[in-house]
C-alpha cells in the first residue's frame, strides 16, 4: 500500500534487522522501527509495535530466520528452539504467529545440521511466509468485492486493513477493491477501545485510500444498524476453529447479535492460515487477556505534540482486558478467504484450510 505515493509493506527483513511500521505512532506520526534481534522482535509483538493476525503472523516467521542468523554453529538448533519458544509466548491468540513459526522450523529442520543452509532456508522461509500473506489478502478484496454493492454502507470493527497483515488486509481489502473499482462505499469505523486501533489504524488506512467513512464509538453501531443505515458488516479475524467459529478483537460478537438481530449480513474476511483445525469449537480458542493499564489509561496527542497517556478510570477501580472474544458461527454470513467465499461451518474450513 501507499504512504505518501511510496509503496510499504508492514513489515520487512534487511539483512538481519527487522523494519517494522510503529503503529502505537499512527495516525498522527508515520515511523519505521529497527528490530536488530529476535529477542527485540518478540518484544514488538507482545507490545504491539506490530499487531494484526498476519503481520504478527510474518513477524514471528522473520524473528525465527533471525534466530538462524544469530544462532552459534555449537548448539544451533537448541538456540532456534529457544527463539521459538519465545516468540510463540507473545500473544496466545493469532493462529497465524504459530503457523509462521512452525514454518520457518519446518525449513530449518529439513537442512538437517548444515548449518549455512539452515540459514538460508530459514530466511527464504520466512519471506514466503510474507509474500504469501500479501497474495492471499489480495485475493481476498477480489473475492469479497463482488459482495459489496454500489453504495453501500459497510460497518467494521477493529483494524484488519494492510497494517494487520503484510499488506492489503482482510476486512479492508474487498473494501479497497471496490472503491478502486468506481463502487461508492462509506464504512463505519468503530473505534475499538481499549487501544483504539479503529479510530487510530482503520481511519488512517481510509484516510490514504480516499474512501469515505466515519468513526464512531463502539457503542454507536447498533445505532446505526437499527436505523437502516448498515448494509454489511466485515470484521478480520484472529484465529478460526475447525466448526467455522470465529475469534476477532473484543466487541465483534456484540457487532455480529446487533447485525443478525437486524437482518444485516455479518462477513468474516481472513486467510486461511487463520484456521485452526486442531481447535473444534470457539470455546477450544485460547483469549489473550492483556495488562489492565490500557483500560486505565489513554494514550494521545497533545495539542502541542507531546504524546501523553491520562488516566480514564478510579485508581482504586479493578480493570479487566480480554482482547478477543468469539462469534459463533450462526451468526456468520460466510468467511472470505484467498479461495473464496465459504460457508462457516466445519464443511466450509476443512475445504480450505492449508494442510
Amino acid at each position: 500500500m501507499l504512504v505518501d505515493g511510496t509503496p510499504y509493506r508492514t513489515v520487512w527483513l534487511e539483512g538481519s534487522t527487522l523494519k517494522l511500521i510503529d503503529q502505537p505512532q499512527l495516525p498522527h506520526r508515520f515511523a519505521i522501527i529497527d528490530m536488530p534481534t529476535h529477542h527485540d522482535t518478540a518484544r514488538a509483538i507482545s507490545t504491539m509495535i506490530v499487531r494484526g493476525a498476519g503481520a504478527i503472523g510474518a513477524t514471528g516467521a522473520f524473528g525465527m530466520a533471525q534466530a538462524a542468523l544469530e544462532a552459534p554453529e555449537r548448539g544451533f538448533h537448541e538456540y532456534v528452539a529457544q527463539a521459538a519458544r519465545t516468540l510463540a509466548e507473545t500473544r496466545p491468540t493469532a493462529q497465524n504467529l504459530f503457523y509462521g513459526i512452525k514454518a520457518v522450523l519446518k525449513a530449518i529442520e529439513a537442512e538437517g545440521d548444515h548449518v549455512g543452509q539452515a540459514r538460508a532456508a530459514a530466511v527464504a522461509a520466512a519471506q514466503g511466509v510474507a509474500d504469501d500473506d500479501a497474495a492471499s489478502c489480495e485475493a481476498i478484496g477480489r473475492h469479497g468485492e463482488p459482495i459489496i454493492q454500489d453504495g453501500w454502507r459497510i460497518s467494521t470493527h477493529c483494524n484488519a486493513g494492510w497494517l494487520a497483515f503484510v499488506d492489503w488486509g482482510s476486512a479492508l481489502s474487498p473494501i479497497f477493491a471496490a472503491h478502486r473499482n468506481g463502487k461508492r462505499v462509506f464504512v463505519w469505523v468503530d473505534e475499538t477501545r481499549p487501544r483504539g486501533q479503529g479510530s487510530k489504524l482503520t481511519a488512517w488506512e481510509l484516510v490514504g485510500e480516499g474512501v469515505p467513512h466515519a468513526v464512531i464509538a463502539d457503542n454507536a453501531s447498533g445505532h446505526y444498524m437499527a436505523r437502516g443505515q448498515v448494509d454489511m458488516v466485515i470484521v478480520g479475524s484472529d484465529r478460526i476453529a475447525a466448526n467455522g467459529d470465529v475469534a476477532n478483537k473484543i466487541g465483534t460478537y456484540s457487532s455480529a447479535v446487533v447485525a443478525k438481530a437486524n437482518g444485516i449480513p455479518f462477513y468474516v474476511a481472513a486467510p486461511t492460515t487463520t484456521i485452526d483445525p486442531d481447535c473444534p469449537t470457539g470455546a477450544d480458542i485460547p483469549i489473550e487477556e492483556r495488562g489492565d493499564d490500557e483500560v486505565r489509561w489513554t494514550w494521545g496527542w497533545t495539542e502541542d505534540g507531546r504524546y501523553e497517556k491520562v488516566a480514564t478510570a478510579p485508581a482504586r477501580s479493578a480493570c479487566r482486558n480480554p482482547a478477543f472474544d468469539v462469534t459463533p458461527a450462526g451468526l456468520i454470513a460466510g468467511i472470505i478467504t484467498e479461495k473464496g467465499v465459504v460457508p462457516a461451518s466445519p464443511e466450509g474450513m476443512a475445504r480450505v484450510w492449508r494442510r
